[in-house]
């Protein structure tokens, strides 16, 4: 599985949230090197913790500034927010917890999930936020 690359073109023009979201593919790839290098349970599992912990907290960032500036898509990004943690979290468990590490199925949501809500529902919101003085 290809590493993840952020480009221009997956850029939402809200300084924060694309550096939250090239800090969320960071970690996703350090994720995929840490299956390829076959490092232990106990390694992949801090990786996993910290992906969560972080898409947590980018996702709380994500909406409190689209409530702040009055995004009318918030609901609906929120409904996807709990979506992709939720199936993140269950994925996580089964690698942590289970008897052989699955990474491949974990991997490849991560890379289409995230991919594709950065580059779908999040460029949404970059240019309402922007004609409203968010840079």
């Amino acid at each position: 599985m290809a590493l993840l690359t952020w480009s221009y073109a997956s850029s939402v023009g809200v300084r924060a949230m694309d550096d939250q979201h090239g800090i969320l593919i960071d970690t996703m790839n350090e994720l995929r090197l840490a299956a390829v290098r076959g490092l232990g349970r106990e390694q992949v599992s801090e990786i996993l913790d910290r992906l969560i912990e972080f898409t947590r907290m980018h996702f709380w960032s994500e909406e409190q500034l689209m409530d702040q500036y009055g995004f009318p898509g918030l609901a609906e990004h929120r409904v996807e927010h709990r979506r992709i943690l939720a199936q993140t979290l269950q994925s996580a468990h089964r690698v942590q917890h289970g008897e052989k590490m699955q990474m491949h199925p974990l991997l490849g949501f991560l890379r289409e999930s995230y991919s594709e809500h950065i580059e779908g529902l999040d460029l949404q919101y970059g240019p309402w936020m922007n004609a409203r003085g968010a840079d």
